[in-house]
């Protein structure tokens, strides 16, 4: 049996990064044979098999064949006659397109090694064009590899714009969007993401509500880099910088400022009352693309609450109660933390203020820890039902107080 080490795994190796899930293709076998060999089947749309004592997948090799828009309308042809240079050449990336076998000797017939070393990422082929996730992928793998010097090719790029002219992105399926969208944003550099995806005219299909904020003027003395798109840009890289793989912080740093492209033109570059007016956009956005509800639990908070957070120091006791109990971190005291988070993301992805403190952000724990920790148990009173939640909210609100006027 051929077998052969393909994809991601090459690829970060010649990186020199940790590898993750491996994956194989074989060459020269049929289903039945692998059956024989007692691989277990796993594959709805071409014969796909987990190895019987590691549980590695291993894939037949195989062509495809455009037979439908979008991404879901090929037709695959895995048999013994597909040799490993054709399954190769069905990849996205030449990065990806390099397979390694058991001696360590790599096959790279599309010169992937050539581009890692260049620092290129360049489609394999103009089959490239069948595939609309491969616009997202593009996107995605910048936010992945930008930090390590990569760059897009010009003329995937420009494949990536003739698709998004094709209307090929309106048969992406949400749920295939919001993968792409999610990792992302677990990605080190999620800016690169958003410029790549505006570079090919393709943000303003899939995320208009983000595309809007390009050219929105934001008060200079609050926001050095004025424009409220390139503010979105840095806020979700401070988010991934501060809360590294978590893609729950940082989508709700990309959805914080959407009501910024919603407020009167008349009164900008003030933005009155954008965190109530981006409120329906991150619901649009939810709506769209099936996010899930922690997600968009988060980002709405976001949206309402970080200008409260940010001046925390002006808030009564009672107020900052109120803040704490509307986002739920009574019940789920995550909350705090990932509040806190958002609004440091959010002060600090600012031009010439990433190194900038945050004491809002200890301040909101602090206050938060003081109150969560009174509970209804040692109260001293025999009240019931409501009048028990007054006498407890009461409570907490002295526990906040005491914190405040401590300093």
């Amino acid at each position: 049996m051929k077998t052969y080490l393909v994809g991601g795994a090459v690829r970060d190796r010649l990186l020199g990064l940790s590898a993750g899930d491996r994956d194989y293709v074989v060459v020269g076998e049929t289903p039945e044979s692998m059956l024989a060999a007692g691989f277990k089947p796993v594959g709805a749309d071409f014969p796909v098999f987990l190895h019987p004592s590691t549980g590695e997948e291993y894939a037949l090799a195989r062509t495809e064949r455009k037979t439908a828009p979008g991404y879901r309308g090929f037709v695959f042809h895995a048999d013994a006659s597909v040799t490993l240079e054709q399954d190769l050449a069905r990849r996205d990336f030449t990065l990806n397109a390099i397979a390694m076998d058991e001696h360590g000797i790599l096959i790279d017939p599309f010169h992937g090694q050539r581009d890692i070393e260049a620092r290129i990422i360049r489609h394999v082929s103009a089959a490239f064009s069948e595939d609309p996730v491969r616009v997202l992928r593009g996107a995605r793998f910048m936010a992945r590899f930008g930090p390590l010097g990569f760059r897009l090719a010009d003329e995937t790029l420009e494949l990536m714009r003739g698709m998004v002219q094709a209307g090929e992105l309106d048969h992406l399926v949400p749920e295939r969007v919001w993968q792409e969208l999610a990792a992302a944003l677990r990605s080190r550099l999620p800016s690169a993401f958003l410029q790549t995806l505006r570079q090919a005219g393709a943000l303003k299909v899939l995320l208009p509500e983000v595309d809007a904020l390009y050219g929105v003027p934001q008060r200079v003395e609050f926001h050095p880099e004025i424009d409220a798109g390139i503010h979105t840009e840095m806020v979700c890289d401070m988010a991934a910088r501060l809360a590294p793989g978590d893609d729950v912080i940082g989508f709700a740093a990309l959805a914080h400022d959407l009501g910024k492209a919603l407020t009167d033109r008349s009164d900008w570059p003030r933005h009155i009352a954008h965190e109530h007016l981006g409120v329906p956009a991150v619901e649009s956005v939810c709506g769209r693309f099936k996010v899930p509800n922690e997600h968009r639990a988060v980002a709405l908070h976001g949206c309402r609450e970080h200008l409260n957070i940010h001046r925390l120091d002006e808030l009564r006791p009672e107020t900052v109660h109120d803040l704490l109990q509307r986002i739920d971190a009574f019940r789920r005291p995550e909350r705090a933390t990932q509040m806190a988070l958002l609004c440091e993301a959010d002060k600090r992805g600012r031009l010439g203020l990433n190194e900038a403190g945050y004491p809002n952000g200890s301040r909101l724990l602090r206050y938060f820890s003081a109150a969560v920790a009174v509970k209804a148990s040692q109260l001293d009173t025999d009240a019931k039902g409501p009048a028990m939640g007054e006498a407890l909210r009461k409570a907490r609100i002295a526990a906040i107080a005491e914190i405040k006027s401590a300093g």
